[in-house]
């Protein structure tokens, strides 16, 4: 039965992104190759062997955890105790990864995670991500996350946050015309 209302058109679902496409395919890749690799050394050395590999990364990794996050807090609570605010990460979120990659069973995710708690690739990488990240927020359009710097709160009485974006509506002359209301409630 038909009213005459117009059909809704829903609009296009938007592309999903490469990452998106290609993360759960590399990481299922990635396991294969860690299982297979396992295998293979297993076969060739004997399991008792592999087990031995997989335990002296897990505490390792744990180890290595361990000692980036007391390096960590330690720098935090030496910079509050001079009030300021903590300068760089000092390579510890990478030393944490290294140190979580070398816990993850897999001869693959150990050979990363000791690449990450080399000094001289930690240095390389970190300036690369930053390198990356800067960019990639210079890039960034409107309504995205580079974006999100741009937008305003604004607080009620009430003590609730309203989050807004700030529009700025002027003439073609670029000057207001007349004075503008005060921001009171």
């Amino acid at each position: 039965m038909t009213t005459g209302a117009p059909t809704p058109t829903y609009p296009a679902r938007p592309r999903r992104s490469r990452l998106r496409t290609f993360l759960p395919l590399g990481v299922a890749a990635w396991l294969v190759l860690e299982i297979w690799l396992l295998t293979v050394v297993a076969g060739a050395s004997g399991g008792f062997t592999v087990f031995l590999l997989l335990l002296a990364g897990f505490v390792g990794g744990a180890a290595v955890i361990k000692k980036a996050g007391r390096r960590a807090f330690q720098n935090l609570n030496e910079a509050l105790q001079r009030g300021g605010t903590p300068q760089s990460g000092g390579g510890n979120g990478l030393l944490m990864l290294g140190g979580l990659l070398l816990m993850i069973p897999g001869l693959i995710s150990d050979a990363v995670g000791l690449l990450l708690l080399i000094p001289p690739v930690q240095k390389a990488l970190s300036r690369f991500t930053e390198r990356t990240l800067d960019r990639k927020l210079r890039e960034a359009g409107p309504g995205s996350f580079g974006d999100a710097f741009q937008q305003a709160r604004i607080h009620r009485p009430d003590g609730k946050v309203v989050q807004g974006e700030v529009i700025r509506d002027e003439p073609e002359g670029g000057a207001p015309q007349g004075p503008r209301p005060p921001l009171t409630h």
